[in-house]
């Protein structure tokens, strides 16, 4: 494992050790009844930035620091077959979602105040056997037991709330064609190993992406896993515009 791959396997940890901590800070129940009550909570922040941060950094965030992410890939060591169906479905949680939120707010008169730790005792989420209750059914509900039934980061293509914000900001910097950070290939260089589409942790279908010089993929989450694998230097980073 080269040392990017070491370090970004070490954030992705450390966050998911984090997550009883956050866990509210990333619910999507709490932000409806913060909506209710006209409250702009930590989880309506948290989402807004992840979008913003996608118009440069595309999906980075479920790469490099999503808790999820942490406890999916840890259980690659017991479950690591690949997902090729389903991304489609995660939309249908979303939108009805946004809808509800928008709903709410404009029942409650708009938003009218500022409460990132709402909900929270010290700033912290899980503190008591209620919520640690929660905390373990969303867990093993949403991540864990799809992560096996289903497959590897299924929740990341199936349940996620988090993903269409970031999808969707992809979507609007790839319309405005801002510099952001991309994946570039070199298909001349590709020698068919299989290599980057084995290691994959979004089960994509990278050796085909780089035949057609198109890494470009809303499921893509930038974790450099297929670069760091390539021995042929076939894949890399760079900050530049999209290319149509």
């Amino acid at each position: 494992m080269k040392t990017r791959q070491k370090i970004r396997s070490g954030i992705i940890l450390f966050s998911f050790f984090l997550f009883p901590a956050i866990f509210f800070y990333l619910s999507p129940a709490l932000i409806l009844q913060a909506s209710s009550e006209g409250i702009i909570n930590g989880s309506f922040v948290l989402f807004v930035l992840m979008f913003l941060s996608s118009l440069f950094l595309g999906r980075g965030y479920c790469g490099w620091l999503c808790p999820g992410a942490g406890c999916q890939e840890a259980l690659f060591l017991a479950r690591d077959n690949p997902v090729r169906k389903g991304d489609w479905l995660k939309w249908f949680i979303w939108v009805p979602w946004i809808g509800a939120i928008a709903v709410l707010a404009i029942k409650s008169g708009g938003y009218h105040r500022i409460d990132f730790f709402y909900m929270t005792k010290y700033g912290l989420s899980v503190t008591n056997v209620q919520g640690l209750i929660i905390y373990l059914f969303v867990l093993l509900l949403l991540i864990v037991m799809p992560a096996f039934a289903v497959g590897k980061r299924s929740f990341c293509h199936h349940l996620c709330w988090m993903a269409p914000f970031m999808i969707l900001g992809r979507k609007v910097r790839n319309i405005f064609l801002w510099p952001s950070l991309q994946l570039h290939a070199k298909p001349n260089t590709c020698k068919r190993c299989h290599t980057c589409t084995e290691h994959c942790p979004m089960s994509l279908p990278v050796e085909e992406m780089v035949s057609r010089a198109g890494m470009e993929n809303g499921e893509c989450i930038l974790c450099g896993t297929c670069v760091d694998v390539c021995k042929q230097g076939a894949i890399a980073f760079h900050w530049t515009k999209l290319k149509n």
